[in-house]
């Protein structure tokens, strides 16, 4: 399993990845929107999580390019914000498989990356 997580945060992209590594995933860390798209240019990801709100860059696009370069990425999206509560982020990221909140426990993340990288 081949996780990309797109997080501005280093200390919860670090705990995030962490847990992914112990379920044996190869883990890609990156805190930007470019970043995340050299790393979709040069490898294939079964799962992306991303932050909407990331500080430098916009989810949306890293999202919209996940799905012309790699399309079978699924994307679950974090947030610690309300932006998208309605469920709109569906409508907005055909590749979206799930939305939670950023502080999800870490081991409840790495279950739902799991469950949605086997089901393309």
């Amino acid at each position: 399993m081949s996780v990309l997580i797109v997080e501005s945060s280093s200390d919860l992209g670090v705990l995030w990845k962490g847990h992914l590594e112990r379920q044996r995933a190869e883990v890609t860390l990156v805190q930007s929107q470019e970043a995340a798209i050299i790393a979709l240019t040069d490898d294939d990801y079964d799962i992306i999580v991303l932050d909407l709100v990331i500080d430098d860059g916009s989810a949306l696009a890293v999202s919209d390019f996940a799905s012309y370069r790699r399309p079978n990425a699924r994307v679950i999206f974090v947030t610690d914000t309300s932006f998208f509560s309605d469920g709109s982020i569906f409508a907005h990221s055909p590749n979206a498989c799930a939305f939670v909140q950023s502080g999800t426990p870490p081991e409840d993340l790495a279950a739902m990356v799991e469950h949605y990288a086997g089901h393309h």
